[in-house]
């Protein structure tokens, strides 16, 4: 399934961002980073030497774009992640066809944002993944596009009541490239029934899509468009595009867990077959010559040859035997511990909702009341900013 995940950033929190996708870590919380593999990265935009950071202040001091009225922590950076679950790539080409497919999500972004306002668009192609590589006996890797924006937008700037002209008042001063996450990804979309009718509030107003779902149509229909097939669009209106790594993995564990289990139980079974048959049926000890007085035993050729494939065969069996029952126990204590991983996401999650729920009943239930209630807080900040400043200025 196509997905294409949004995460934003203020000027304090992007930094670790640029040091994951730069590669400028000397480890990685990622386990699956393949450091030799690095050199691999492909680069559609290269910020080159210059920091994130610097690539703002200096479009700043250009006059390319603008953060006026931003709060100190405002989002100024969009991270947009653009993925394909991995053996999409592994069956079409691997390494080369993910480079012309990303190329192409490349222009989609550029479209999306304006390739002036992207920062960095990097490809990775050095991140292991797990289950795969088991599943195939050699390194899989998993492709994905990692793009840094300025969610910008155009803003009229107009002449305020201190202009000596009269005549240029509420006009046009001048147009800004003007840094606005809540403006950029703002809705314009009208949200659809199953039976084609816009979709309205108990107010009487229109329900818009989210922006996030109307991006991965976008992402989706112009990848469609451009040639590329065998794959899907992530689910509608669900929180997960896609199975998440963790559940992947445990998924997998799930399925090797079953496969040593049946390797185990063939094993025992060869292993009882191969060694308590010929004993069941009295085999080896008719095999020999005994010799009544010295006790000794005579073999020909072919007997000793039995024996010792027969010999060869059970210690063989015990050793298989034994390391796959050890394959067992991590493979329960690795699922153990992803499944404990899992319930304490869970939990977090049941407590963020807890937490939420009463606010989303209130915006499901009175819309327009919650939406006024913010606008009064917003106009109550705004004011006293202001009269903090002109504080300041007296």
């Amino acid at each position: 399934m196509s997905c294409a995940r949004v995460q934003q950033y203020s000027v304090k929190e992007i930094t670790a961002s640029e040091r994951h996708n730069e590669r400028k870590n000397t480890d990685y919380s990622n386990l699956n980073v393949d450091m030799e593999r690095i050199p691999l990265n492909v680069h559609f935009k290269d910020p080159g030497d210059k920091t994130y950071l610097q690539v703002l202040k200096e479009k700043e001091d250009n006059g390319e774009l603008s953060r006026r009225g931003l709060r100190e922590d405002a989002k100024v950076f969009d991270e947009i992640v653009f993925d394909i679950n991995t053996l999409y790539f592994h069956e079409n080409g691997g390494y080369e066809f993910a480079k012309v497919f990303y190329k192409e999500a490349y222009r989609y972004a550029c479209k999306k944002f304006g390739e002036e306002n992207i920062v960095s668009a990097v490809m990775h192609a050095d991140e292991l993944n797990k289950a795969a590589t088991e599943q195939y006996g050699y390194p899989i890797y998993h492709y994905h596009l990692h793009v840094i924006a300025f969610p910008v937008i155009k803003k009229e700037i107009l002449w305020s009541k201190r202009c000596k002209n009269a005549n240029l008042i509420g006009t046009v001063k001048e147009v800004i490239n003007q840094i606005s996450h809540s403006k950029k990804w703002e809705s314009k979309e009208t949200m659809i029934d199953d039976y084609g009718n816009p979709v309205y509030t108990k107010s009487g107003k229109p329900v818009f899509r989210k922006s996030y779902s109307v991006l991965q149509d976008e992402f989706y229909n112009h990848m469609i468009d451009h040639g590329y097939e065998g794959f899907v669009r992530g689910k509608e209106g669900s929180s997960l595009e896609h199975l998440s790594s963790l559940d992947f993995q445990i998924k997998k564990d799930e399925e090797r867990l079953s496969a040593i289990q049946r390797k185990v139980r063939v094993s025992e079974e060869t292993y009882s077959v191969s060694t308590t048959l010929d004993t069941t049926n009295v085999r080896i000890e008719e095999i020999g010559r005994k010799n009544p007085i010295t006790k000794s035993v005579t073999v020909t050729k072919e007997e000793y040859d039995e024996l010792t494939t027969l010999a060869k065969e059970g210690i063989s069996n015990r050793i298989k035997i034994q390391s796959l029952r050890e394959d067992l126990r991590d493979s329960y204590r690795r699922n153990s511990s992803l499944a404990e991983r899992l319930n304490t996401l869970e939990e977090n999650y049941e407590l963020l909702w807890r937490k939420c729920r009463p606010y989303l009943d209130a915006v499901r239930q009175f819309p327009a009341l919650v939406s006024e209630f913010i606008e009064r807080v917003r106009l109550s900040l705004e004011d006293r900013i202001k009269a903090s400043v002109e504080r300041e200025e007296r």
